[in-house]
């Protein structure tokens, strides 16, 4: 995003214009302005990759309460195949990419300060503060799988460990990726060796916010919700953990750097070669079941091999191109286009809104979703080309650096 008390990942803590931080910052990193390339256009590839998992939620009829019970098991349409493949191939790896890409920020902003002579974490807290409400609003407001409160806590907590030694990160980032492993292990052997029972008929929603309710009543539902809505984020924590150091880990090593060759060489044949094929494989043909195994088991490594293809390609290319500069711009505006596309897609699918969802017949829920993806992000990047041609900033990037600029002094 953008510059001081970014919270994805731009250099914060000062409030030097974009162009003089990227000179900067050009001159401390050899090649470095590829490397900056790169990491706004992961951002952006972020930001769109996880619309492509939420979408389906947007247009469910029934909204993530839907989503969730139908897990695993496409309707038997003519898109079935269509829509177990499109759903895999989004599910959990921008997620997976996003976590990281806030991990490398904070190696970023940590570098930032060290440089300037400041003190880490120092007024991070702050920043961590401001995420968290920014969260806590989108999720009551906009989107109840909102991420960014998750990452506000994760953020404070690994702000701190990235003060302690270079052997006490790694023990922290073994700890949490055991923790995690363990815990998938045991949810999988808890349904593998659980007794065969016969699928069960969830009820309809009654009423149902999502199609019939306004936008009070569907803020109301999910503050009754709110344990169950938040249960991913408590659950992926030790993940989101691992994940932070393992950004900050990369950077750090020069992932982003030509010397960091030999590293992204291995995350694109982890990611691809073996993650990859797993992924698909299980997610596509295998059960419900093993959507936990596939979204925070694998997804992730496929990932690292997205962030290490896109870091070896700016490497190599001199250009951005229109693609990249489309996704370059989604990415310093990310906040502002995270909330925009759920907003957006809101408008267009829930009854508040235009209520297309509830209107759409099973048959043609596919290409509705595909139709209502496509729209979104015509619109953010339009959005986020135009917005950016006259301002420095998003405008969500321009209040939360505002507000971090009267809290933190």
């Amino acid at each position: 995003m953008v510059l001081a008390g970014d919270p994805i990942g731009r250099p914060g803590g000062d409030t030097r214009t974009m162009s003089e931080s990227v000179q900067q910052l050009a001159t401390d990193v050899p090649n470095r302005p590829g490397r900056l390339i790169a990491l706004d256009v992961l951002r952006g590839i972020a930001i769109l990759g996880t619309l492509g998992t939420n979408i389906w939620i947007f247009t469910d009829p029934e909204g993530l309460v839907g989503y969730v019970g139908g897990l695993g098991s496409a309707a038997e349409t003519g898109w079935m195949w269509s829509e177990r493949v499109l759903q895999q191939l989004a599910q959990g790896k921008f997620l997976g990419l996003l976590t990281v890409m806030f991990g490398i920020g904070l190696a970023i902003q940590q570098s930032s300060a060290q440089r300037a002579g400041r003190r880490w974490p120092g007024k991070y807290p702050w920043r961590a503060a401001l995420l968290f409400l920014d969260g806590l609003l989108n999720f009551l407001l906009v989107a109840e799988f909102d991420v960014l409160m998750g990452y506000a806590v994760t953020g404070l907590v690994v702000a701190y460990l990235l003060a302690t030694s270079e052997r006490a990160r790694r023990r922290w980032l073994i700890t949490a990726a055991s923790i995690h492993v363990t815990m998938l292990t045991l949810i999988a052997a808890a349904l593998a060796f659980a007794p065969a029972q016969e699928p069960a008929t969830s009820e309809p929603l009654d009423p149902n916010p999502y199609a019939d309710g306004s936008f009070w009543d569907l803020v109301l539902f999910r503050l009754d919700h709110a344990l169950e809505f938040r249960l991913e984020a408590v659950f992926v924590f030790p993940m989101s953990v691992a994940l932070f150091l393992v950004g900050a880990r990369l950077y750090r090593a020069g992932v982003f750097r030509p010397e960091g060759t030999r590293i992204r060489r291995w995350l694109m044949v982890i990611g691809f070669a073996v993650a990859a094929p797993l992924d698909f494989t299980i997610g596509v043909f295998g059960g419900g079941d093993l959507v936990l195994s596939t979204r925070y088991g694998l997804a992730p490594f496929v990932a690292l091999g997205i962030l290490a293809a896109v870091a070896e390609f700016y490497l190599r290319r001199p250009r951005v191109g229109f693609a990249g500069s489309r996704l370059s711009e989604v990415g310093k505006t990310a906040l502002s286009c995270y909330i925009l596309q759920n907003l957006l897609a809101g408008i267009l699918c829930y009854g508040w809104g235009f209520g297309l969802a509830a209107r759409v017949s099973e048959s043609a829920r596919v290409p509705f979703t595909i139709g209502i993806y496509v729209l979104v992000v015509v619109l953010i990047t339009a959005f986020a080309h135009l917005w950016l041609r006259r301002f420095e900033r998003g405008p969500v990037e321009w209040l939360w650096h505002r507000s971090y600029q009267l809290l933190a002094g």
